[in-house]
């Protein structure tokens, strides 16, 4: 049977053990009052546990060990970290002898011979069935490690298991906010320009687009937000977009704004390339930089009225733009095309507000302490339309519920931050399918 330390943490710590006439390896009688808390870092596995060994009650920490030997192995007797362990818990007793730690002696006896620490073995007392769906989770190589069992985790398990993931993904999430607002002095709308920007280039052109926004101070487009071809001249001549020789006169026009504008401002375009291949139209680079310059254009404090709308429903309004009429006929330069309004469709926006409103949401919430922002982050991911990926419709095969984006970016964390790492004995779901037998 497969067997290593972290099953038997999660076993201890859930108690997933038959305890009756509960006994030391030196049959001494043995209740757990407390296991403990677990102990991610470093030093005994659980602190704060409390068990009563033959009529004693003792509190402290628990170690635990596949072998009585590893204790020595471990260089644990030599570890100050490992004085107040009070009980040795293993999945089988060696014969090796009892380890030994000074602080599990009673006050009134620490100056008499130290103590042994009790060791308790597991071995005959775990649930077979229970370590066979854990080695067969362990090796599974289907879409899900417990795809087999999955069906029958309960949906209130599932409810608040999604609540965390959704939290935690948020809380990530922010944590990368936190690494721009550093970078450029806790300025929340440069911030969400940038990862806007980011949002706009979509993956292939992601980097590029970030860097197209950090490389114009937002300062400098408000100045310009009342004319949308200064805008666009920023925007594209900072992506390297109007470096050719044009035919047409409305790329000539932006060509000679950007080069007024780059050498009044001494800007610098980036050296990341932009890419159209294999996209449709409607995402080459020079639309989408044309949307993103109409949305400046309209409004250069895109956060703040983010953070002032009431509903999702109001926050798609901002971000439903269409670029002026060049664009209507071209989707790059000197190239005409069959007139189509280039506008910000409902999946871009719903992808922003995902990707971009929800986690900045979020991370203002949590950096003031204000619980009504990172509400509203959560109730933007309630009204927003499930996404449709490979990986929520491998959970919609299995039938597992995804009827909007807070289903979606649950079930995206799950997968990516779980399932795909086999963190399984850290997952409710992995939880109940294990005890549930």
């Amino acid at each position: 049977m497969l067997i290593n330390e972290r099953l038997l943490q999660f076993i201890w710590q859930l108690q997933y053990f038959n305890k009756n006439e509960l006994a030391t390896t030196n049959a001494e009688p043995v209740q757990v009052i407390n296991p403990g808390q677990y102990n991610s870092n470093q030093g005994p596995d659980f602190s704060n546990a409390k068990i009563l060994v033959d009529n004693t009650t003792w509190a402290g920490t628990v170690e635990l060990h596949i072998k009585t030997s590893d204790w020595t192995r471990h260089k644990h007797q030599e570890d100050k970290n490992y004085n107040n362990v009070i009980l040795h818990v293993v999945w089988e007793h060696d014969g090796s002898r009892n380890p030994i730690a000074i602080g599990s002696v009673p006050s009134e006896e620490r100056n008499r011979v130290p103590l042994s620490v009790p060791v308790l073995e597991l071995k005959s007392r775990v649930a077979k069935i229970l370590l066979r769906r854990y080695e067969e989770i362990m090796n599974s190589t289907a879409f899900i490690p417990c795809e087999k069992s999955i069906a029958a985790v309960r949906d209130i398990t599932w409810k608040s298991w999604k609540e965390r993931l959704l939290a935690e993904r948020l809380l990530r999430k922010s944590g990368i906010v936190d690494i721009y607002l550093r970078q450029n002095n806790y300025h929340w709308e440069e911030t969400f320009w940038w990862i806007l920007a980011r949002n706009f280039g979509m993956k292939v052109n992601a980097d590029a687009f970030e860097a197209v926004a950090r490389s114009i101070p937002l300062s400098i487009l408000s100045k310009h937000k009342s004319q949308i071809h200064q805008l666009e001249a920023l925007l594209l001549g900072q992506a390297g977009l109007l470096e050719q020789n044009f035919e047409e006169d409305y790329p000539t026009l932006l060509q000679r704004e950007y080069r007024f504008l780059q050498n009044k401002y001494n800007l610098q375009s980036i050296t990341l390339p932009v890419y159209a291949l294999r996209m449709r139209p409607g995402n080459f680079p020079a639309v989408r930089l044309a949307e993103l310059a109409m949305l400046i254009h309209e409004s250069s404090h895109i956060f703040s009225r983010v953070k002032e709308a009431g509903s999702a429903k109001d926050i798609r309004k901002f971000f439903e733009v269409t670029a002026n009429d060049y664009w209507h006929y071209h989707y790059q330069f000197d190239e005409m095309a069959s007139f189509k309004k280039k506008k910000t469709g409902a999946f871009t926006i719903d992808n922003i507000i995902i990707n971009t409103v929800a986690p900045v949401l979020f991370a203002y919430g949590n950096y003031h302490n204000d619980t009504g922002y990172k509400d509203k982050a959560l109730q933007c991911l309630e009204e927003i339309t499930a996404e449709s990926n490979l990986i929520t419709r491998g959970f919609k095969q299995l039938n597992i519920e995804n009827k909007n984006a807070w289903d979606s970016q649950a079930l995206i964390e799950l997968k990516n931050e779980y399932c795909n790492k086999k963190r399984c004995l850290e997952c409710s779901a992995g939880n109940a399918i294990l005890k549930s037998g």
